[in-house]
């Protein structure tokens, strides 16, 4: 694979895509496989759809007429291509970059830290959940010569992915925003987790990067000291005091903090800080706040769920007056642990009193039975969907919480 060749086949077009379906004028496109998918079956199709030029990684057709054959690449491997493309372009970009793991709070951060410093940079940061070794390297690629800061969301499953996204994004300043326990399955145990995320330090540490570090975190603050060519600068959560937004949830905090942290450093005038933290309007079912037509607050945080993330919201709610009502869907990806840290949230769930339940999925469902609890279960969202719609519930504050496969976001309209 000649990189340079790549490059030059990149600056020809007008972006890059890895959708047939949503192929622009002039778009390069790259043929991806997945379990269930071959994009080497669509790259005509998309040739012929408006894109300049397409990367496959199977031989074309005998038949595939010359005007189309001229504009196919062929490489050994289409994801590598779109890897090496994008460490490529980052390279000659030559743009400082920060990165953004964690457990919980990625994308909230990454939302907040990206508007903090658009109020002194020209910023391009990750767009939905683009934040995996396809979703990183089409960041990356989408950045033009325009962009001064990039921001760049790393999510991982297991270890060594945080490490691969950082040898493709090669950031210059990384946040960690906490350890937790998610993807414990993948990441083999809460050790695991804290040496996958820990990947983004040791990029930093091995080429002169600076980490924004939580004092009262006392796991990271472990973490970064023994880092020793690593420059951390250390923030107190306290920072984020003062500052009005439109989270919901005492946890959002630390993401402010944060955002607030990496604003001072870049020395963007607390007034402009203040704006961009208040601007950011949640969305995509994360931390949102709505009042229905029934009189009932919905905590809306349903986008995704690990056990931390249960906990801190579920103390939100626990905070509030009147009646309340928890909505949780099942928590996956957890392996060994899933019997026991869906019985742990359960238990927590039942200890803050005047609560009821809802539950959805098998996991709570065998926890709920277990702990003898009161609680409404339910197998799927749609039985739960037909449930709320004959319930008429009102004047409750109601957390919707679970995970992405869980689809609580069905329900909104039912309360």
């Amino acid at each position: 694979m000649d990189i340079n060749k790549l490059y030059s086949i990149f600056e020809q077009c007008s972006g890059v895509t890895t959708d047939s379906r949503k192929v622009a004028a002039g778009n390069l496109f790259v043929a991806l496989r997945g379990a269930n998918f071959n994009g080497n079956l669509y790259a005509v199709k998309a040739l012929e759809a408006g894109a300049a030029y397409a990367i496959v990684d199977e031989q074309p057709a005998a038949d595939t007429p010359t005007d189309i054959l001229e504009r196919i690449v062929v490489v050994d491997d289409s994801l590598l291509a779109l890897q090496a493309l994008a460490a490529e372009h980052r390279q000659r970009l030559q743009i400082p970059i920060l990165g953004i793991v964690g457990s919980n709070g990625k994308t909230t951060t990454k939302e907040l830290v990206s508007r903090v410093l658009a109020e002194r940079f020209t910023v391009y940061a990750t767009r939905g959940n683009l934040n995996n070794h396809i979703g990183v390297p089409l960041t990356l690629l989408a950045m033009d010569s325009s962009v001064e800061f990039g921001v760049v969301e790393m999510g991982a499953s297991a270890q060594g992915e945080i490490a691969l996204l950082c040898s493709i994004c090669r950031p210059n300043y990384g946040i960690i925003t906490n350890i937790g326990n998610a993807h414990l399955e993948g990441f083999g145990g809460k050790e695991g987790i804290i040496k996958g995320k820990g990947e983004l330090y040791d990029y930093l540490n091995a080429n002169g990067g600076t980490a924004f570090v939580a004092q009262q975190d006392e796991v990271l603050t472990l973490m970064a000291s023994v880092r020793l060519n690593m420059a951390v600068e250390p923030y107190p959560y306290t920072l984020s005091e003062g500052y009005k937004s439109n989270l919901s949830g005492e946890y959002n905090s630390r993401n402010i903090a944060a955002a607030v942290a990496v604003g001072r450093y870049f020395n963007i005038a607390p007034e402009r800080i203040a704006v961009a933290i208040e601007s950011y309007i949640p969305e995509n079912n994360r931390s949102q706040e709505q009042i229905t037509a029934h009189g009932n607050r919905l905590i809306i945080d349903c986008y995704n769920a690990n056990p931390s993330s249960m906990e801190v919201a579920i103390a939100n709610i626990a905070s509030k007056e009147g009646a309340k009502l928890l909505i949780l869907g099942d928590m996956l990806e957890l392996g060994q642990w899933s019997e026991s840290e869906h019985r742990r949230i359960l238990e927590l769930a039942a200890s803050i009193g005047r609560v009821e339940m809802i539950l959805v999925g098998e996991h709570f469902r065998r926890a709920a039975h277990s702990l003898a609890l009161d609680a409404v279960c339910f197998k799927s969202t749609a039985e739960a969907a037909a449930y709320l719609a004959q319930s008429r519930l009102s004047n409750r504050t109601i957390l919707l919480k679970g995970s992405r496969g869980i689809a609580l976001e069905k329900l909104i309209n039912y309360l």
